[in-house]
């Protein structure tokens, strides 16, 4: 039985250096300042999560890292390189994908197309079927539905294929937003111990995640975003504890 999982060779650098780091990020469309300085660093290996109200900038922050909109300041860098200079393309071939809010995958397409298409830029295509295997490993749903139709699946089956399609790419750093929006419960459960299992195999994971629980259980560490600026970081255990956090995110 296959245990590997589709990632890349991680990045050589040294244990406890950041893979991902921003620094000073602003973004703004038209007069409206939507980031206004982000700094935020992702160590190799970590599982890192944004939490926040709508609005408060997580979703821009992933586009903005992924080259979909137009930072105004500030820096991004990946393993070494300055993101600034890539086009989205290249971002991707860098070793980052993103799994983006709604899933955005194609109705009309089969499972397994949907799957190849996330392998567009794979340099070794040849490992296009031994990567599929390693998905469905992850996700038993999807292996059973890959001739299906992409639209007819379930909330939690399309989500797993959206996650699957960016593993396609074997990323060294997978950024998942709102992962169990608008999925059953039961569901969402199976996708948060493959995003678990995903990450033990050493992909790095930035994660914006609108049920504040299972991001802190999942997660090593968290900011906390408020209208474009970091209000909070720090471990998930301590923020956890934090009564701000409670009462804003928790239910009290």
């Amino acid at each position: 039985m296959k245990t590997s999982h589709p990632t890349r060779p991680q990045p050589k650098t040294p244990d406890g250096e950041d893979l991902l780091t921003l620094k000073g990020l602003k973004v703004a469309y038209g007069g409206i300042k939507a980031l206004k300085g982000i700094d935020l660093h992702v160590g190799r290996g970590e599982i890192v999560a944004m939490i926040g109200a709508n609005g408060a900038g997580k979703t821009t922050t992933l586009k903005t890292i992924v080259r979909l909109l137009p930072m105004a300041e500030g820096s991004i860098t990946f393993d070494g390189v300055d993101l600034s200079k890539l086009s989205v393309e290249e971002v991707v071939e860098a070793g980052i994908s993103l799994v983006p809010e709604g899933r955005a995958i194609f109705g009309g397409l089969t499972v397994k197309e949907n799957l190849e298409l996330g392998a567009f830029n794979h340099k070794r295509r040849a490992e296009m079927a031994e990567t599929i295997a390693d998905v469905v490993g992850l996700f038993p749903r999807i292996g059973e539905r890959m001739k299906q139709e992409a639209g007819t699946l379930s909330g939690g089956e399309q989500q797993m294929l959206a996650i699957g399609r960016a593993l396609m790419a074997r990323p060294s750093l997978l950024l998942l937003d709102e992962p169990s929006l608008g999925i059953a419960p039961k569901l969402v459960q199976q996708i948060f111990e493959a995003i678990a299992k995903i990450a033990e195999t050493g992909t790095t994971i930035l994660l914006v995640e609108q049920n504040t629980r299972l991001a802190l259980k999942y997660a090593r560490r968290a900011y906390v975003l408020r209208t474009g600026e970091i209000a909070m970081t720090g471990s998930t255990s301590e923020l956890a504890q934090n009564e701000e956090i409670k009462a804003a995110y928790l239910g009290g």
